[in-house]
């Protein structure tokens, strides 16, 4: 008789594989009751045959149950890993990640690479192209973006993407990211690692996550 491996499944649901034991070990209940039934008196089943059989019996039920507590202890465990996400909702998250324009001034958090006397925010829209160029603050540090155009008209609503010129005199010498803050309206757990959105569905990895605040 095969019997199969154990496997639970993330979500903690009964396996093909637990369904499979929990068949193989009715089946095998079924044969040796029928066996005992209808033994011959005269030639009785050999007790080293009769041991064998029930230590298999007892190794199929062992695994039946090994399997179902840990489908019980995987459904636990996801439960509280729901109640730990629970807790980034409604925060602030800060990372470098394309940014929601809706007329509110945006938060950010400029680089200030070295050496530079320059720093210029180039604004982007959806399709790449670009939409704003502003003088910033060379230094870096935190700065409030209120998302207006090349003409100072404001931006229409949607998701633009930031990044950072640094120059010295007129000559380019590093661009980069740009950090801002987003509320986090909601937190997912999958096989790919915790995923939060944010606001304007902006998705990103909870590992590219740089610091979390209270809004």
């Amino acid at each position: 008789m095969e019997i199969q491996t154990n496997t639970v499944t993330p979500s903690g649901a009964p396996t093909a594989s637990s369904k499979g034991l929990s068949s193989d070990f009715e089946t095998f209940l079924k044969m040796l009751t029928t066996q005992l039934r209808n033994q011959d008196p005269l030639n009785p089943m050999d007790s080293a045959d009769y041991a064998v059989q029930l230590a298999t019996f007892s190794g199929v039920e062992q695994s039946v149950r090994t399997n179902q507590l840990l489908e019980s202890m995987q459904a636990q465990f996801g439960v509280l890993s729901m109640s730990q996400l629970a807790g980034w909702v409604g925060q602030e998250a800060r990372a470098e990640a394309p940014v929601l324009m809706d007329g509110a001034p945006v938060s950010l958090v400029l680089p200030a690479p070295s050496p530079a006397d320059r720093a210029v925010l180039v604004v982007r829209d959806r399709e790449g192209a670009v939409v704003s160029r502003e003088d910033v603050p060379a230094g870096g540090g935190n700065y409030s973006w209120l998302g207006a155009g090349a003409t100072g008209e404001p931006l229409p609503r949607g998701i633009y993407s930031l990044s950072l010129e640094s120059y010295v005199g007129d000559v380019l010498q590093k661009m980069s990211e740009v950090q801002h803050y987003a509320p986090i309206i909601e937190a997912r757990g999958g096989s790919e690692g915790t995923r939060l959105v944010l606001r304007g569905g902006i998705e990103v990895s909870a590992e590219k996550v740089l610091a979390l605040r209270v809004p």
